[in-house]
């Protein structure tokens, strides 16, 4: 049994000549006869001992996730992210991270410096992925769908996220209403209503809304450009999310369930409203003769059988009614005619 000299090792601990110098301060001449008799053999063994491996095949896997990468050291990272130890800390907002480079990259967004500009709506970002992942929304590629209810997204995060909604589990909860949210960034949304902060105003009809977003869309209805149509039925909307809304009624998937009857909805809000039935909980009552409804939107319109007033009037004939639904329905006959 004959041992390989311990010099063999050295070209594998230090490959670089200054490496090892600095580690035991050897001359270079003690250095080139290590790696001459006892190194070239070493090595010229070590690689017939390891399989022939392809230019990019990835054979170092991880055996939690079963990712694949061509290196060791790529597979000793990304098994960092595993122990959940994030070494590198942010000094500015404390924000850990696995890798140097993940943090190097965070700390370019308190810069302020935004390099990567889309040329074609001018929006900035701080860091190349995210010109790349803005992109997609240009493409209208939307290769992820949800098995339950169809609908598209750009991203697969994206998607992930919205899976929450089919849980029904529902994390954030507001102690001031006691409703429940899925995301934290709809919790934090929601309770800016609390606040009564309405900073966001029309400068058309003066109605104001707690975010920038809502006024946006608030401005689109005062346009009147429906520019999101559905290709099955020719319908308009204002919105793309109205219109999305609708194509699952074409769909015919009804992926919002009722865990106490069982009764199954197209949309959520739907299936929210009709909880209320079981739970008694938030239900609209009527001041006047305390008929419940589901809806807020459900008592106003009975709110109108209670009054004498018909201030809805028809501009073909004249005709006057209570509500708005009942002046659009009896449109209707003059359309057909």
């Amino acid at each position: 049994d004959q041992r390989e000299p311990r010099g063999s090792l050295l070209p594998d601990l230090f490959p670089v000549w200054k490496d090892f110098q600095l580690h035991r301060g050897v001359s270079l001449g003690l250095w080139d006869h290590l790696k001459d008799q006892h190194g070239a053999r070493s090595q010229r063994s070590q690689e017939a001992d390891k399989p022939h491996r392809r230019k990019g095949e990835k054979t170092y896997s991880c055996d939690l996730c079963g990712k694949s990468f061509t290196h060791s050291g790529h597979l000793k990272i990304h098994q960092l992210i595993h122990s959940g130890v994030k070494p590198y800390s942010c000094d500015l907002c404390g924000k850990s991270f696995t890798e140097a480079g993940s943090l190097k990259k965070h700390q370019v967004i308190h810069s302020g410096v935004k390099p990567y500009s889309c040329e074609l709506c001018g929006k900035s970002f701080t860091q190349s992925g995210g010109l790349k992942t803005h992109q997609l929304i240009h493409s209208g590629v939307k290769a992820h769908s949800c098995d339950l209810c169809g609908k598209s997204f750009t991203q697969a995060g994206e998607l992930k996220t919205h899976r929450l909604v089919h849980s029904g589990f529902k994390a954030y909860n507001c102690h001031l209403c006691g409703k429940s949210f899925t995301h934290a960034q709809s919790f934090k949304t929601h309770q800016l209503i609390h606040s009564g902060v309405k900073p966001y105003s029309c400068n058309l009809c003066g109605k104001s809304f707690t975010h920038r977003k809502c006024l946006k869309l608030h401005h689109i209805m005062h346009s009147g450009v429906k520019a999101h149509s559905c290709d099955l039925c020719g319908k308009t909307f204002a919105q793309n999310s109205s219109l999305q809304k609708h194509l699952v009624t074409h769909s015919g998937i009804k992926a919002y369930s009722c865990d106490f009857c069982g009764k199954r909805f197209r949309d959520k809000q739907y299936r929210n409203s009709h909880l209320r039935i079981h739970t008694g909980n938030d239900l609209y009552c009527c001041d006047q003769c305390g008929k419940p409804f589901t809806t807020d939107a459900q008592l106003q319109q009975h709110m109108f059988s209670h009054t004498e007033e018909r201030p809805y009037k028809c501009d073909l004939c004249e005709k006057t009614f209570k509500a708005p639904n009942q002046l659009k329905k009896h449109q209707q006959i003059h359309t057909r005619k």
